[in-house]
């Protein structure tokens, strides 16, 4: 969590003791809210009240996590950029210096290179994979869902179909103007 502490949210006894100071025509906390003498006392006792609220509250993350396999491809590709990316920093300040390294680092760096761009197409077909094998979420505006919503009708409509078949053969036939 690092080296901030966490702090509760304001109950709302609080909130409305915060708030029941302020007045709604007094909406900036300049401006004093009007018949309370707008002394500086009040000031000072808003700032030492807002010293207590917390300065963010948290909030769940509007993203699901990555799945496992994905994640992983991931944290590779992101090494293997990175490593890449210093091959060739050390590879052009030794083509600078004059140095007899500077020819190796190219040709590491060019094999790197390719090393990463595997590794950043690694992370794409894998995210395909997983989302091929375990199913994709559908959006609410997909046509997915409403194929399956279609599908689903059409099965309760042959099931009730069938109930109602079932129900006339155990009668009998009772209840059909005709037989067939």
């Amino acid at each position: 969590m690092g080296t901030a502490e966490r702090h509760e949210a304001p109950t709302d006894a609080t909130a409305a003791h915060l708030t029941a100071r302020r007045s709604p025509e007094a909406l900036d906390r300049d401006i004093p809210a009007p018949g309370g003498g707008g002394g500086r006392e009040e000031r000072t006792a808003e700032r030492e009240e807002s010293y207590y609220r917390p300065l963010w509250i948290e909030e769940q993350a509007p993203r699901r996590r990555m799945p496992d396999p994905v994640r992983t491809a991931a944290v590779r590709a992101v090494l293997l950029i990175a490593v890449t990316l210093v091959q060739a920093m050390v590879a052009f300040l030794c083509t600078l210096a004059g140095s007899w390294l500077a020819f190796p680092m190219v040709l590491s760096s060019v094999a790197s290179t390719v090393v990463a761009t595997w590794g950043a197409l690694d992370v794409w077909v894998t995210r395909q994979v997983w989302n091929q094998r375990n199913g994709v979420v559908s959006e609410p505006s997909s046509t997915a869902r409403a194929l399956r919503r279609e599908r689903r009708k059409t099965r309760r409509q042959a099931r009730a179909t069938e109930r109602a078949q079932a129900r006339i053969r155990r009668r009998g036939g009772a209840g059909q103007l005709s037989h067939p």
